[in-house]
């Protein structure tokens, strides 16, 4: 049975204690500790209002930040306060803010020592915490706690689409605050969680480097090194294959695929078939058939439960089918590094059908569909791909045509299989570390959640 305190459907409240007009004000937190630890958020955080005095603040002292909702945070672009028009305030290192509008989503953070002195706006409450009663760490792991946001969305107010939670209201919620060494041991908890996490990561991040890398040198390539693109640098007319200076940093700057041990051969040469998706809209209402989300492709696997409902109609089943061995490739996108982005289809989809802002592409007999699928996510493919790409209203985009003139290495259909037995073994690794670190931190999750709550020991 679960621990966790739901909101009865129907309950009687005397008008006395009526203290906000919404049923969502009378969310129960249900802490599990003892009553002399829970106690008003007001008695840890004490609100700050340090004014920046745009006139006597140097420019460079008015550094604005970018707090997300898993409670990180990231200086802004240097510019950033320029435009901005309203009061700033500053946050010093150790002091907690959050999102009016979007703490509900987990948006509280801590500023973190590396960033020193920043600026936030009216939106974003600051708070000193007092560490004679609470752990700054730990208030923030608080604050993200299903309970705690579950109250917090019973608090909102205003307009819709912009709706805040005041300051006022938040420093009112009560709270457990153990003992400073029972805090710091669930923080602890959850550090060591997210440590095991990185460490997880690093491996994947090796993984994935690792298995391109292969891939690249069996076909006698190297991986090209990080490099910024020049904002200067000429090219010779004859090679000007594109009027744009954005494809011609991007071809200058791409693999030389002639030091290939391969034939480099054409899309022409290698591709049965290149076809634009159904433009059709979506069905309101639910059909036999289905239509693909542009995000089912742009990951770099095939993601089949990105879905929707499609009209049932004779010719789009015909014209727009998906079988085993067709690859999908993302046609138009706002994001350059998604356009033409891959996703191998692996098994018939006999009621699930492709839309117009995808592309599918059938492989000769001499290229195995797994291998092309790779192929366009290789460095010296994407180059071709993305200075390839036009822009309009925001979205690049590519057509047919760019895919039929990609040039590719053609290696031996027995090279091509042997170069993907090597790729599925690092993708069976990645997906495997995949699976437990996501289970690893759902439990630590929960674990630490539990703690918080009261109904966990806290070892």
């Amino acid at each position: 049975m679960s621990n966790s305190t739901h909101t009865p459907r129907a309950f009687a409240v005397r008008f006395k204690d009526l203290t906000r007009w919404a049923v969502g004000a009378f969310v129960e937190t249900g802490w599990r500790w003892p009553a002399e630890t829970i106690r008003p958020l007001s008695v840890a955080l004490t609100r700050k209002a340090v004014d920046v005095d745009r006139d006597e603040t140097p420019d460079e002292s008015i550094r604005l930040v970018t707090l997300h909702f898993d409670g990180e945070m990231r200086p802004r672009d240097e510019s950033a306060s320029d435009g901005f028009k309203g009061r700033l305030f500053f946050a010093d290192p150790g002091d907690v803010i959050y999102s009016k509008i979007d703490v509900r989503n987990g948006a509280i953070g801590i500023i973190p020592d590396e960033l020193g002195r920043v600026c936030v706006s009216s939106e974003y409450p600051v708070y000193a915490v007092d560490p004679k009663v609470a752990e700054a760490r730990y208030v923030k792991l608080l604050f993200r706690t299903a309970v705690f946001r579950r109250k917090i969305n019973s608090m909102i107010s205003g307009a819709s689409g912009r709706k805040r939670v005041q300051p006022t209201d938040l420093e009112t919620v009560s709270v457990p605050f153990p003992p400073l060494p029972v805090q710091r041991k669930i923080v602890a908890a959850w550090e060591k969680a997210r440590a095991h996490a990185t460490t997880t990561a690093t491996k994947i991040a090796h993984l994935e480097r690792d298995t391109e890398a292969r891939f690249l040198a069996d076909l006698g390539l190297k991986a090209p090194e990080a490099a910024t693109l020049p904002k200067a640098f000429a090219v010779p007319w004859k090679d000007l294959e594109r009027w744009g200076v954005q494809s011609n940093q991007l071809a200058a700057t791409g693999v030389d695929i002639s030091r290939c041990k391969f034939p480099i051969t054409t899309g022409r040469d290698c591709l049965a078939e290149i076809k634009h998706g159904c433009g059709a809209s979506p069905s309101p209402l639910p059909t036999k058939l289905e239509v693909l989300k542009i995000s089912a492709a742009t990951r770099g696997a095939f993601r089949p439960e990105e879905r929707k409902y499609a009209f049932d109609v004779a010719r789009y089943r015909r014209e727009f089918d998906l079988k085993r061995g067709d690859v999908l490739m993302c046609r138009t996108n706002g994001t350059l590094g998604l356009v033409g982005m891959s996703a191998l289809v692996e098994a018939d989809m006999p009621d699930l059908i492709f839309p117009d802002k995808l592309i599918r592409v059938r492989c000769k007999a001499d290229v195995r569909a797994a291998f092309f699928w790779k192929l366009v996510q290789m460095p010296f493919v994407r180059s071709q791909l993305e200075s390839a790409a036009r822009t309009a209203v925001g979205n690049y985009a590519i057509g047919t045509d760019d895919i039929w003139s990609l040039r590719l290495p053609l290696p031996p259909q027995s090279v091509q299989d042997a170069m993907m037995k090597r790729v599925d073994a690092g993708r069976a690794e990645i997906a495997k570390l995949k699976v437990e670190g996501k289970a690893r931190a759902e439990a630590a999750r929960a674990d630490v959640e539990a703690m918080i709550l009261g109904t966990r020991p806290v070892e």
